[in-house]
């Protein structure tokens, strides 16, 4: 029999929610937390419990996404930008009292560049040729060519350590103990890990504070609690914090007087992505067509309440190396249609007899409002759109075949903050990312990253993303719908709490909970 809310609750943080104690975090996340092994890592929120919680990166994003010394208080070039030294701070412990030393970095570094890892960000270290530690605490990188700007993955990827996981075997990471029972060397160290239901992360208070420590409150509890409903009780009840709710909860939340709603941009991007491999989306012209039809507002505003940022193109505005861009108007739907050989007939368009007319490949078993939307929009300028749905595992093969036997998907793309993100939406060469799923390659496409790989400034980076987005937005491989925005009820008492594209956690050093019952 299925518990009831609150005893689910209590299960949940009895024990380590003690209420003498005011500077106990509870965040809730709706699964268990894959691992605490930076290296054998994918989950989003564990990646950020090891970022912002459990261990230090190199460098570390400001709000504007740009690289800031943390463990490497300082880097310095080489005149041809094909060495990189890092200078560490010389006063940080791992948890059991070992120095954090220059054998660690060059340790992670390595590992993570070693396939038999799977690291599954180690193509943005292959440019990497040899990591070597001059001292204890510097560390020097060279690159097989000149690099624009710091590695953005140096932000991303926690330091390991290496006396407790260089004798490990690199193929046994995800099953070693240390997965489930870390230590770390970050703000908070580890306490517990009940499987299924809770870990358990108390401050540090040797964190040193040249690193920003150490953290106000007293402990860190992520919780287990993957129904929508309990969650929002729990925050009601005042025994979780944090907890993240359906759009359509928002209003709910804010009418009680304890919880708030914090809503922020997330790395999470949701499109039409066309099959152009076959008719009708092989022409540019009627998938500019199609993406004109859309009413991106509304879907935003319906199916979102409101709770996402519409968009034509592939990165949010609030990513800085993205480049504005708007659909062609509705207006020039006959234009573009007709250029493409397809005419009108009593409100339907047709060629050679057959109507344009496809199929939305989705998953779900719901009502899929996206869906609907978007048939709505285009029915209503002569275009008829069935919606088929199918289980996951069914649309992933369907999405990732060579061969592709669908007309168009819905999806969304996650990703991160570096490069390997940009790819997932441009590159029809990165697997599971948007034009893969749409078999979408040109030539000219492959010379743009070309330019962008051999960039030897920041400028001539930007310089190479915009052209490259350009290219791309005339192009309309994909139909970019809208970037969504995380939506977080929180108790009123947690303060100093700020969420955006760097995630959740990103000011957990700084949160601090006021008195209460």
């Amino acid at each position: 029999m299925r518990r009831s809310v609150a005893a689910s609750i209590a299960l949940v943080v009895t024990t380590c929610s003690p209420r003498k104690d005011h500077q106990t975090v509870v965040y809730a996340s709706g699964a268990d937390l894959e691992s605490a092994n930076p290296l054998v890592t994918v989950h989003p929120l564990s990646r950020q419990i090891q970022r912002y919680a459990l261990f230090v990166t190199l460098a570390r994003y400001d709000d504007s996404l740009r690289a800031q010394p943390y463990l490497a208080r300082s880097w310095s070039w080489s005149d041809d930008r094909r060495a990189l030294r890092l200078d560490l701070h010389a006063d940080l412990k791992w948890h059991d009292g070992t120095p954090t030393t220059a054998r660690d970095v060059a340790f992670t570094l390595d590992t993570a560049r070693d396939p038999a890892t799977g690291y599954y960000r180690a193509a943005d270290l292959a440019q990497i040729t040899a990591v070597s530690t001059p001292n204890d605490s510097s560390v020097v990188v060279a690159f097989k060519t000149p690099q624009p700007e710091l590695p953005p993955v140096l932000c991303e990827l926690p330091i390991a350590p290496a006396h407790l996981l260089a004798s490990v075997p690199r193929s046994a990471f995800k099953t070693h103990a240390f997965a489930t029972a870390p230590v770390g060397n970050g703000p908070f160290r580890f306490v517990r890990r009940d499987a299924g239901e809770r870990w358990i992360f108390e401050r540090s208070a040797s964190f040193p504070r040249s690193l920003d420590g150490p953290p106000a409150i007293n402990r860190l509890v992520v919780a287990v609690v993957d129904e929508p409903t309990t969650k929002f009780a729990g925050l009601v009840s005042g025994d979780l914090h944090v907890a993240g709710i359906a759009p359509t909860m928002a209003e709910l939340t804010e009418k009680d007087p304890t919880l708030g709603v914090l809503s922020y941009p997330v790395l999470f991007a949701t499109a039409l992505v066309f099959n152009t491999t076959r008719p009708p989306f092989d022409d540019a012209r009627v998938r500019r067509a199609i993406s004109a039809a859309i009413d991106r507002k509304r879907i935003v505003g319906v199916a979102l309440s409101g709770f996402g940022t519409p968009s034509a193109s592939a990165l949010s505005p609030d990513n800085p190396r993205a480049v504005p861009f708007a659909p062609p108007s509705r207006d020039s739907i006959p234009h573009l249609l007709q250029q493409a050989g397809w005419t009108r007939d009593e409100g339907t368009w047709s060629k050679e007899g057959k109507p344009l007319a496809f199929t939305v490949l989705t998953v779900g078993s719901g009502d899929n409002a996206i869906e609907q939307l978007l048939q709505a929009d285009l029915r209503a300028v002569g275009i008829d759109v069935a919606i088929r749905q199918v289980e996951l595992g069914t649309f992933l093969t369907l999405a990732r075949a060579k061969s592709k036997d669908f007309d168009a998907l819905v999806t969304g793309i996650p990703g991160d903050l570096a490069l390997s993100y940009l790819r997932a939406m441009f590159d029809s060469r990165y697997a599971g990312g948007a034009l893969d799923y749409a078999g979408f390659h040109v030539p000219a496409l492959d010379a743009r990253f070309a330019a962008i790989d051999a960039a030897t400034s920041r400028s001539a980076l930007d310089d190479g993303w915009r052209a490259l987005q350009g290219d791309l937005d005339a192009l309309t491989p994909v139909a970019w719908l809208y970037h969504a925005r995380g939506v977080q009820g929180v108790s009123r008492r947690l303060k100093e709490a700020r969420m955006d594209l760097r995630g959740e956690l990103v000011t957990l050093t700084r949160w601090r909970l006021e008195p209460g019952s």
